[in-house]
């Protein structure tokens, strides 16, 4: 009983540890070395995932529109998204982060809208409102004691990077499932265990294509050096190693596991918790001020998110 909902809690759960491991490995060893070892981590726990059930490291069987469509996925998700969610932690923290992850679906409902021709209700309206101003409560609002207007809480650099990650995961969130959708005309339909892992297969190939767009940039702004300084800092690898088995590998099996067991609109608003559960632990551990604003205006994303799936 409730099996689904508790293995959805865990989910929550486990995103949440993985935000504050990697907002701790990113400030020991820099963003981006961070995103380039855990994708790089995330590929390898996948792809001996595949090897144990398939017995083949990658999916051998996508065909190339598969590939294109995960990989523009890949790029707008892991490269765009991902680059702007961990800076986004260095500046206002990953519960702030988190909390601009409420935008993913929103994001992801408009970007359905033009490239999959999916239809919005008034509810999907009504979520993105009340998201948005979830948001703008936590964000917005007065020096103690002062007369003065509303202005903002945070920097605006890492608010534009939160929108930007935010952003990025939606709108990479419906190019993944027009890979997936592609990717599953390739495959025997009557093999459940090949079917079962798609969304493992197609994890690991926008992973790929977020490790060359990151190390092209890394590349790019000559910081080689840097990623041969982090594997050699142990606790920023023991950080980055752990908020890789919590978040791409467990988190991604476990959230797979939860709409098996419960409707997916419960189980997808269980998940989104991360910017409520996270709050305690970033007070604990991070000695961050938490005021009673910020607790509403994240319980109000999370509610703006769960009428998505009403």
């Amino acid at each position: 009983m409730y099996t689904g909902e508790i293995i959805s809690l865990g989910v929550a759960c486990s995103w949440t540890i993985t935000a504050l491991c990697f907002e701790y490995a990113g400030k020991r060893i820099g963003t981006l070395s961070l995103n380039i070892l855990r994708l790089l981590l995330a590929i390898v726990m996948l792809g001996l995932t595949m090897v144990y059930f398939t017995g083949h490291f990658m999916p051998v069987d996508m065909g190339a529109k598969a590939w294109f469509w995960l990989a523009v996925s890949g790029f707008i998700g892991y490269v765009l998204g991902d680059y702007c969610l961990f800076n986004s932690y260095m500046i206002i923290g990953s519960r702030f982060g988190q909390l601009f992850m409420t935008l993913a679906p929103p994001s992801a409902a408009i970007a359905g809208y033009f490239v999959l021709g999916e239809k919005l209700g008034l509810t999907a309206w009504l979520g993105m409102a009340v998201t948005l101003f979830g948001i703008g409560l936590s964000i917005v609002g007065k020096p103690d004691g002062s007369r003065r207007r509303l202005n903002l809480k945070l920097p605006l650099k890492g608010v534009l990077l939160g929108v930007g990650a935010g952003v990025g995961q939606g709108i990479g969130l419906v190019f993944s499932k027009l890979g997936m959708d592609y990717y599953m005309q390739d495959i025997d339909l009557a093999n459940q265990t090949v079917v079962q892992l798609v969304p493992f297969a197609s994890t690991q190939v926008r992973a790929i294509v977020g490790v060359i767009g990151f190390l092209a940039m890394m590349m790019w702004t000559k910081q080689g050096k840097a990623l041969i300084a982090a594997l050699k800092n142990k606790r920023g690898m023991a950080f980055t190693t752990a908020g890789t088995i919590f978040g791409p590998f467990l988190g991604v099996s476990f959230s797979l596991m939860a709409v098996q067991y419960t409707e997916a609109g419960i189980a997808s608003t269980l998940m989104a918790l991360t910017p409520i559960i996270i709050l305690l632990p970033a007070w604990l551990f991070f000695k961050q001020k938490i005021t009673t604003r910020e607790v509403i205006g994240a319980i109000i994303s999370v509610l703006g998110v769960a009428l998505f799936f009403v």
